[in-house]
């Protein structure tokens, strides 16, 4: 993080015995009043050993302002209810009940990247859907899903040099473009997968976008069987590109807006797909797309019928964290699910904590 401050004082020479001076053409080059201006910008030089989950909260607080009571990332958002389908054919790869035939209770959340509340709708930021499935045995699974189709770091360091790299000078309230350029030279698995978000097809809004799990998990199924696979939940209605109105012409909320009208006109739907990997496809690095041809199987679908503001939804109060898994479903070794796991619950922790301002989107306007 870049952090900084300025100074400006005037000092008068002779109060330090400094009295000689020069004069040309009758007038004197040096005053007796000296103004001094100072500028000091410092940077964190914390090594990787010294990253911990409140390190990488405190760098997410100071990137985007105070905001007791919120998400320290996704913070804007709606919590939504309905419930998970189950065809069956899930059964084969894994033995989690969720996968049975049958139905199961969702809560979840959409949102849109990033830690500022209150920030406008826009089409090029990521969304976010997150998921609670209440299964019968008691158990939960829990997964937060973007609308990006790779992770753009691989590392907690990666994640952290990002941060500082999208960090805002005082003086410009501006990132430093030498900075960002800089990562990237650092980390180019991260270049390249900023080029693939990049170049993404952006749709209309939340209910036709597809989530994707970007993390590589691995499914047991009742023999024993164990494959690595990712998710994604893809929509029933088709794809529109997003409007290309004036944005000054649109209201701050209007993806929200639409999605709420949507859903109480009819339910929206998913299907949650899994994508099967093979030997090689890498389980460790969420950069990489694994190739397009890998068995993709449907194993039922999510129906959202309920959507209400964070200010009233028990989504509020829960932490999507990823590594809450049911038994058939277990961790890769991608390192980004343990850092996920930890900051959320710091960001969890510290929220919970505090006095929380109304969300952007109200239950006036959720109807709730």
């Amino acid at each position: 993080m870049v952090s900084g401050w300025d100074a400006t004082a005037t000092l008068q020479r002779s109060d330090f015995g400094i009295t000689w001076n020069q004069m040309i053409e009758g007038t004197r080059v040096v005053g007796d009043d000296v103004q001094i201006e100072l500028l000091v910008e410092a940077e964190s030089l914390l090594t990787p050993r010294e990253l911990n989950p409140a390190l990488m909260i405190n760098t997410l607080e100071q990137a985007n302002g105070p905001h007791p009571g919120f998400r320290r990332i996704h913070a804007k958002g709606v919590g939504v209810a309905g419930y998970f389908e189950s065809n069956g054919r899930g059964v084969a790869l894994s033995k989690a009940s969720v996968f049975l035939l049958g139905r199961v209770p969702i809560i979840g959340r959409l949102s849109l990247a990033g830690g500022q509340p209150y920030v406008a709708d826009a089409p090029p930021t990521p969304r976010g859907m997150a998921i609670l499935f209440k299964l019968p045995d008691g158990e939960e699974w829990r997964t937060g899903m973007l609308s990006i189709p790779v992770s753009s770091v691989n590392t907690p360091q990666g994640f952290y040099d990002q941060l500082l790299a999208s960090a805002s000078y005082p003086a410009t309230g501006k990132p430093d473009p030498a900075r960002m350029q800089a990562f990237l030279a650092k980390h180019p698995e991260s270049a390249k997968a900023m080029q693939l978000i990049r170049s993404r097809p952006i749709s209309s809004g939340f209910e036709n976008s597809t989530y994707n799990s970007l993390n590589a998990f691995r499914f047991i199924n009742a023999k024993g069987a164990d494959v690595p696979v990712r998710w994604a939940m893809v929509p029933t209605r088709p794809f529109e590109p997003i409007s290309t109105a004036d944005p000054g012409q649109i209201d701050k909320n209007y993806l929200f807006d639409a999605l709420i009208a949507s859903i109480h006109r009819n339910p929206v739907q998913w299907h949650l797909v899994i994508t099967v990997g093979q030997p090689g496809d890498p389980t460790y690095d969420a950069t990489v797309p694994w190739p397009p041809d890998r068995r993709r199987v449907d194993v039922g679908t999510l129906t959202i019928d309920h959507v209400e503001s964070d200010d009233t939804s028990p989504a509020r109060d829960i932490n999507f964290d990823p590594l809450v898994l049911p038994n058939g479903i277990a961790a890769s070794d991608d390192p980004l699910l343990s850092t996920r796991s930890a900051t959320y619950s710091v960001s969890f922790t510290r929220r919970e904590g505090e006095h929380k301002d109304p969300s952007a989107v109200s239950p006036a306007e959720t109807g709730q």
